[in-house]
This record gives structure tokens, sequence and C-alpha cells, in this order.
């Protein structure tokens, strides 16, 4: 029964320290920077694709080229 008790303890400690942690303690980016965090994620998410999509053509057609040389 002490060993339970000395845990559950431990956990209400921890569980204290992290909330005091979490709201205290933390700086949160302003509406501002989310924005801008947001824009900058959509807009390499973007290029990514992008960039995929055309070595993923470009592949493809040399693929393609090499098959028709052996057909």
């Amino acid at each position: 029964m002490l060993g339970k008790t000395i845990t559950m303890e431990k956990l209400k400690t921890y569980l204290q320290s992290s909330y005091v942690e979490f709201a205290k303690n933390s700086t949160w980016p302003t509406m501002a920077e989310l924005q801008k965090s947001t824009v900058l994620v959509i807009v390499a998410s973007v290029v990514f694709s992008l960039v995929v999509f055309a070595m993923d053509k470009s592949l493809a057609g040399a693929l393609d080229f090499l098959y028709s040389l052996f057909a």
C-alpha cells in the first residue's frame, strides 16, 4: 500500500510541475507568427510536391524511353 502512495505522490508532483511548465513558463507564438509559419509550411509543401512530381515525371519518361529501346 505504501508503494502505491509514493507512486501516486510522484505522479501528482510530476503532473503539477508539468502544468506549471506548460502554462506559466512556456512562451506561445502570437497569431501573426502562427500565420507566417502556416504560410511557410504551405509554400514549402507545395514546392516539395512540385519537385517530387517533376522527378517522378522525368524518371517515368526516361524509363519509358529505355523500355522503348528494348521492346
